[in-house]
């Protein structure tokens, strides 16, 4: 692994368990075993390296959501198994939350690049969801995209509160509630 992956990898990681205003360079300097020097010869300031953070978090989770959606048989079960794939990403050990959203409520700037990445990142869940329920084929497709980005963004920022099982059930029912199929799951 070259300098600048060894120091993207070592900010992620510190980044995501601490917050970025938490970790500063030299510790990411010393976990890393890169030289400062080499650091910012990759990242020219903290703020670059915090948008390399969020755009790799970024393509993990489109890799991820996109190999979850892979198999599905139809638009219905796609949003419930991307909703069971998102309840067990959120109550798994060590889950500390969206990235997007952790570390863009660090910066009250709305032209930090954190925020830019995070609102890119929030529009491209909401044109996927559009997408979804409206091969679903649902009344009101923008207002229903809409109540389901605000029901995972509400699961991305639980902090653990719910156990694995609770969240599966929880994330498929309100979805079903939303697209007018019932409490099927309740």
């Amino acid at each position: 692994m070259g300098a600048a992956q060894r120091v993207l990898a070592t900010a992620s990681r510190l980044f995501y368990a601490n917050g970025v205003r938490a970790v500063g360079i030299e510790w990411i300097v010393a976990e890393s075993g890169v030289a400062k020097a080499s650091l910012y010869r990759h990242f020219q300031s903290k703020d670059e390296l915090v948008a390399a953070f969020l755009e790799r978090e970024d393509r993990e989770f489109w890799q991820q959501w996109d190999g979850v959606v892979a198999a599905a048989a139809n638009a219905k079960s796609e949003l419930m198994v991307l909703l069971d794939w998102i309840g067990m990403r959120v109550s798994s050990d060590g889950y500390r939350g969206c990235p997007q959203i952790n570390v863009a409520a660090e910066f009250s700037d709305p032209k930090h690049p954190a925020r830019k990445i995070r609102r890119r990142h929030k529009v491209a869940m909401r044109e996927r969801l559009r997408d979804i329920v409206g091969r679903i084929g649902v009344a009101r497709p923008d207002d229903t995209s809409d109540q389901l980005a605000l029901l995972i963004d509400g699961a991305f920022t639980s902090d653990g509160r719910l156990s694995k099982n609770d969240a599966v059930r929880i994330l498929q029912s309100g979805a079903d509630t939303l697209l007018g199929t019932g409490n099927a799951r309740l």
